[in-house]
């Protein structure tokens, strides 16, 4: 009996992927990063999986962290233009202290 190998980062791709949509609300750049990180660790795993699919076992967290490593890509990029804009319409102090006032809950 032939035991499959697991995929090298398939984990760490799945644990990047969820942390860039949980902080995609960080201005986006962490998100950004995160997400960034996430797509270029799975690269490897995705070729490696695809040149002998039968010996490795845990594609399904591979695909998993793709997926949410473009979301959290997409949910930050949102986020930060949503901040320019923001910036752009009511300049860089009304933005601060919107923003103050959203994280005293006065909003």
């Amino acid at each position: 009996m032939e035991m499959n190998q697991k995929l090298p980062n398939a984990t760490a791709t799945l644990v990047l992927g969820i942390l860039s949509i949980v902080t995609c609300w960080c201005y986006g750049i962490l998100g950004i990063i995160l997400g960034i990180v996430a797509l270029v660790i799975s690269k490897k795993a995705v070729q490696m999986y695809k040149e002998s699919p039968e010996s490795y076992s845990d594609y399904g967290n591979v695909k998993a962290g793709r997926i949410t490593a473009i979301i959290g890509i997409i949910l930050s990029a949102l986020v930060i233009i949503y901040a320019i804009v923001m910036i752009a319409f009511i300049g860089i102090g009304g933005f601060q202290e919107m923003m103050e006032q959203y994280q005293q809950g006065s909003f």
